[in-house]
């Protein structure tokens, strides 16, 4: 699978957390392709003009909740990241990019996140590719719920997330499900079993009756035993497996990194998700 980034996303968006060095460690480690820059009216295809407008006007240091920070570079980050995940949407890559997405709401940014990059690359592959029914797959160890939102109505995307539970956002609990929409709820201290049981049992078996023409895959790696922000015991080898296994569920596959706020094994997991994908 060939991977995709840019070499500003280890430059711009300064975090506190969600730093650039996520970027720059990796894109030391691999070999990468540069992305490309999303347009305004790709992000209106999943959030209002006022989010769009009031991260495109930030000139200084603004906390837009407890978590998430924009300054004057962000809305340049976001749109090379939302361009970045479209165009591996088009080209089956893997989008290595920050700022992460899946918690942004269409009208408010949350959780590090400023846009959501895979949904709007989903919307763009149906919009710009014919694509019917596009899925998404979610196994970072926060719930998305800005994807989960974003396509609640919506019966063309299917939104599939495996994360610990009760955790922030605080949504995604077993009750939350409508028939495009399956949240599979884990408990605190689950490894490469609790996760790839629910991909088999729960997760296969949905996305093989909804038959997408594409599956976008948010990866995150903070489900990892190492990761600070979480207690999940997930493995390097884990990660490889969720990769391996979900190229078997469309007949086009692309992903877009998520969380992982470890520096030290971020690299690894990410080289072991791409092993995984390039199975295919």
């Amino acid at each position: 699978m060939k991977t995709l980034s840019h070499g500003d996303l280890a430059l711009l968006h300064p975090s506190p957390f969600e730093t650039p060095g996520r970027l720059a460690t990796l894109l030391e480690r691999f070999e990468w392709s540069p992305g490309r820059s999303a347009r305004r009216e790709d992000l209106l295809r999943c959030h209002t003009p006022a989010l769009v407008d009031r991260i495109a006007s930030i000139e200084r240091e603004t906390w837009l909740d407890s978590d998430t920070v924009a300054s004057a570079t962000s809305y340049e980050a976001g749109l090379i990241a939302a361009g970045t995940a479209i165009q591996a949407a088009e080209e089956g890559a893997f989008a290595l990019v920050r700022p992460p997405g899946h918690h942004a709401l269409p009208d408010r940014a949350m959780g590090f996140c400023l846009f959501d990059n895979v949904a709007i690359a989903a919307r763009w592959s149906q919009a710009e590719l014919g694509l019917r029914r596009v899925a998404i797959l979610d196994w970072d160890v926060h719930h998305g719920n800005g994807t989960q939102t974003i396509f609640w109505d919506d019966p063309t995307v299917f939104f599939a997330s495996l994360h610990q539970w009760p955790f922030y956002p605080g949504t995604g609990g077993p009750y939350e499900q409508n028939e495009t929409t399956l949240n599979v709820p884990l408990a605190p201290g689950s490894g490469d079993d609790e996760f790839l049981d629910a991909l088999d049992e729960l997760v296969a078996p949905a996305l093989a009756r909804f038959a997408p023409e594409l599956l976008l895959v948010s990866a995150g790696f903070d489900a990892h035993v190492s990761d600070p922000l979480a207690s999940m015991e997930v493995s390097e080898n884990g990660f490889r497996e969720l990769a391996r296994r979900s190229t078997t569920y469309a007949p086009r596959i692309a992903a877009v990194l998520e969380g992982g706020y470890n520096l030290e094994t971020l690299p690894l997991l990410v080289a072991a998700a791409h092993e995984g994908f390039s199975e295919k």
